[in-house]
């Protein structure tokens, strides 16, 4: 999926499907998390420039948006940029001020888990890959379970995850493909860059335990995209 860039054709689709995505993560935490992703929200829906990926807004304009003091609004960017989802390109000057940026690609990964919620269109929808500039084409849905009995080391691991967690695999791990195993480390392609670096931040661990079951030599982990 794009979602460096949300603009042409489907740009307002992906608009809406990225502030569903935050706003159902939003909902599935406390009321901590609701608040603060609101904000976000309300930024994003009032002065973010898709097209441009900048949010030009000074702290006494944002306190003013989300009802706050400017102490509050220091410390919730502060997080934001913890996070990862917001960073500073270009700070703020004299008569000048801050212009921010999202990282959208981020942003999505760290909803995935609620895609689900959403609905399995949102799901397949999220992780579709562009094979040319105006094609988008999906993965296709294997239903099919590996076969425990099989001998090959990558087809256990398959059947391992399967397993433990069905609907897990059937959404992220079948997509996989092993492309190396030597020197206890295995290369796995991705179908697209997003899913690669979304498997290698949430899954890793996982993938790595199954491993470890059927070649406890496997020590690392490599997430390729595919070309």
């Amino acid at each position: 999926m794009q979602v460096a860039k949300p603009v042409g054709r489907n740009a307002p689709a992906l608009k809406y499907d990225i502030l569903s995505a935050l706003a159902v993560h939003a909902l599935s935490g406390d009321k901590h998390r609701q608040r603060s992703i609101l904000r976000i929200i309300a930024l994003i829906t009032t002065r973010y420039n898709w097209r441009n990926n900048e949010l030009s807004i000074g702290r006494e304009e944002i306190a003013r948006l989300w009802s706050v003091n400017e102490r509050t609004v220091k410390r919730e960017m502060a997080k934001f940029r913890a996070t990862g989802w917001v960073t500073v390109k270009r700070p703020a000057a004299r008569g000048r001020v801050a212009v921010y940026e999202l990282d959208l690609k981020q942003i999505m990964i760290d909803t995935a888990e609620i895609w689900p919620v959403i609905g399995t269109d949102f799901q397949a929808r999220m992780i579709e890959e562009p094979e040319a500039e105006t094609n988008i084409v999906p993965f296709k849905v294997k239903l099919t379970p590996p076969d425990a009995t099989e001998t090959d080391v990558w087809t256990q691991v398959q059947s391992i995850l399967h397993g433990r967690d069905p609907e897990l695999w059937a959404s992220w791990f079948q997509h996989l493909s092993e492309a190396d195993r030597a020197g206890g480390m295995v290369t796995l392609i991705a179908p697209s860059r997003f899913m690669a670096d979304y498997i290698a931040q949430k899954w890793s661990g996982r993938l790595l335990a199954a491993y470890s079951r059927v070649d406890p030599e496997i020590r690392n982990l490599r997430f390729e995209a595919a070309e």
